[in-house]
């Protein structure tokens, strides 16, 4: 079957944004064909799109297979897929070990550069996630009523370089920073846990950063928080989330600045660590 312009795809994770994607796109006129993994996409995104095909985490052939049997020359990568099932419930086909086994270490980026490659070989140009929903990307600024203090700023300042290491790395992206200690790195258990073990460590008042990695390929794996995050952050009577300005992912945003003005924790969008929000 030829390619169709007016198709997109998407390899859909867990999480609300497949769902949102398969919306946007539909309402700006695309046929979407999602590829959904089990145990981790929303059922619900069947309902959203115009076909679906599940899979098991590394079925790249039939990834491949499908996309090209519905004419899709376009797709993007949108939602979660859990770490840890990446040593529980991975069965690969051919397509999929031919090219695991060429990768020496299993890095995030690792893994979607390669998958990105082979579409791309196919035929297939994986896009950014956030083509259909430019919306969703941080503005820069303080998004609350709350700014940080000075003492917070210099929190931020710390955890910043730490995130930005740490995402050099390809181990995680967040950080959390209390009186210019560093708490808690984020690795394979993600960021609310980081979250809650770090300002558990606080007791209160924790500063969480979350930032891209520095060679970020923003059509994958871009960084998110929203409302979830804020409830983590909540348990542990955190202080301050600083996410990295257009180069973040804002879901719920309205809801999520609600709640944090709701219990005085500041929202702060920067592009980097030396910018200042007493005005």
């Amino acid at each position: 079957m030829g390619g169709d312009d007016r198709t997109i795809g998407i390899i859909a994770g867990g999480g609300q944004f497949p769902l949102l994607v398969a919306d946007a796109a539909r309402e700006q006129g695309f046929r979407v064909v999602a590829l959904a993994h089990r145990d981790e996409t929303d059922p619900a995104l069947s309902e959203r799109v115009d076909e679906i095909v599940w899979i098991k985490l590394g079925q790249l052939g039939r990834l491949i297979n499908t996309f090209k049997k519905n004419g899709v020359k376009k797709a993007l990568m949108a939602g979660t897929i859990t770490k840890r099932k990446m040593f529980e419930n991975v069965m690969p086909d051919l397509k999929g070990i031919a090219v695991m086994s060429k990768l020496a270490v299993f890095h995030d980026d690792d893994i979607l550069k390669a998958v990105a490659a082979e579409l791309d070989r196919e035929g297939v140009e994986i896009v950014s996630s956030t083509a259909y929903l430019p919306d969703l990307i941080a503005p820069e600024g303080c998004l609350t009523r709350r700014k940080p203090t000075r003492e917070e700023e210099r929190d931020i300042q710390i955890g910043w370089k730490v995130a930005k290491e740490l995402g050099r790395l390809d181990t995680g992206q967040c950080v959390v920073v209390r009186k210019k200690t560093i708490l808690a790195l984020e690795a394979i258990e993600g960021t609310d846990a980081t979250i809650l073990r770090g300002g558990a460590l606080a007791g209160e008042k924790a500063v969480v950063v979350k930032t891209s990695k520095p060679h970020q390929d923003l059509r994958f794996d871009v960084p998110a928080v929203g409302l979830g995050t804020i409830e983590a952050m909540v348990k542990v009577k955190g202080s301050v989330l600083a996410v990295e300005a257009e180069r973040t992912l804002i879901f719920d945003r309205d809801r999520t600045v609600s709640e944090a003005d709701l219990n005085k924790i500041s929202i702060v969008s920067i592009k980097n660590a030396s910018m200042r929000f007493r005005l």
